[in-house]
């Protein structure tokens, strides 16, 4: 099933902006530029003291002992289940709304994925993951969709129960947290992106692992190097997948402008729930939960009227994303579940823009087309 997604190929000139990469701000233009040189001049670019580093950092951040840097969320999803001897015979139950790469690499693996349903934030819902536990289930892979954490309390008191792993996909939620849990301390192990499009992006693709397992980092260490041990032998069949030094430079200087883009993100999203509380579905708040907003969705019936209204006017949207798990071409026959709610809600989500490089009067311009839309 393939949802339809209106044109906006001849949509006016854009005003306001899904997501603007540049970077404008003259602080950090000049300090990623210093880290650009500083690479340079000692030459060491594939996985080169930066990313050590950075390793170290965001272990740290997410409450870890251990942060393996690798080439791509993907890759850290891939080789992360891989690391946890994830495989041909086994299954694993996550969402069915994510970026395909979540169940790609179960599938590439070997493994079944097997969708469950979402709850009202469009996580994984946790009351609908017992009845698909079978003796094959291995792991729950939830994925913190939109900058949310999942409702992790209850899907860890599941894994307890029928002892299964916990892999956190915390690429949409970098920096959020749960009471003072961090996004990436939940579970055996969380993969993270930190591709361009993040709240926490670099210039280009980069991810990590994160483990408190000694043998799990050092598995990661060898398969994310072809296999490779001491240079030269090949222990394991396995892809090239490191983490380059430029993209953990960028991050390294970026993680420090990471509160001030979170707290702007979080005026905006405080300012949509405001203003758009009773025209549309705005998304809602869980006691405890401390989102980053990585995207701001909303819900209407209407979505794809609102949305070409939205594109005759210049402001860009999202939707996050049109198409479930459960219905991608290439998963027909290697998947399992059943997720009826989230084939209904995906008819519905939009996304506006809210991100930090907005201005309060762009985020005017989106709450006022969204009021005359439905007056």
């Amino acid at each position: 099933m393939t949802a339809m997604i209106p044109d906006q190929t001849s949509s006016p000139a854009v005003r306001v902006r899904f997501l603007d990469l540049a970077v404008h701000d003259s602080t950090e233009r000049s300090v990623l530029l210093a880290a650009f040189e500083r690479l340079l001049n000692h030459g060491r670019i594939v996985l080169g003291p930066e990313v050590e580093t950075f390793e170290t950092r965001v272990a740290e951040f997410c409450g870890r002992r251990f942060g393996v840097g690798v080439g791509s969320g993907t890759d850290a999803l891939i080789l992360g289940l891989r690391a946890l001897g994830i495989g041909p015979g086994d299954e694993v139950i996550t969402t069915p709304l994510s970026w395909l790469a979540t169940g790609s690499a179960i599938l590439l693996n070997g493994a079944t994925a097997i969708f469950c349903d979402i709850d009202e934030t469009l996580n994984l819902d946790p009351d609908t993951i017992e009845k698909l536990i079978t003796p094959k289930t291995r792991a729950i892979l939830p994925v913190h969709f939109t900058g949310r954490l999942a409702r992790m309390p209850e899907i860890l008191e599941i894994a307890r129960k029928y002892d299964l792993l916990v892999i956190e996909d915390g690429s949409q939620a970098f920096g959020a947290t749960l009471g003072d849990k961090p996004c990436g301390s939940f579970g055996h192990m969380a993969c993270v992106s930190f591709n361009a499009m993040k709240v926490l992006g670099g210039l280009g693709d980069a991810g990590i692992v994160l483990t408190d397992d000694p043998a799990v980092r050092e598995r990661l260490d060898m398969l994310r190097h072809s296999g490779v041990i001491n240079k030269d032998y090949c222990q394991e069949l396995s892809h090239n997948c490191r983490m380059d030094a430029l993209q953990a430079a960028i991050l390294l200087e970026r993680l420090e402008f990471l509160p001030r883009f979170i707290r702007r993100r979080r005026e905006i999203a405080q300012q949509y729930d405001r203003k758009l509380a009773g025209i549309v579905e705005t998304p809602p708040r869980l006691q405890g939960y401390h989102d980053v907003i990585y995207t701001y969705v909303i819900r209407s019936p209407r979505r794809d009227a609102l949305r070409d209204h939205l594109a005759k006017l210049g402001i860009e949207t999202k939707i996050q994303h049109p198409v479930i798990m459960n219905d991608q071409p290439a998963f027909q026959g290697k998947v399992g579940g059943h997720s009826p709610r989230a084939r209904s809600l995906v008819r519905e989500i939009l996304c506006l823009p809210a991100h930090e490089k907005m201005t309060n009067l762009d985020q005017d311009l989106v709450i006022e087309a969204v009021w005359e839309f439905f007056q």
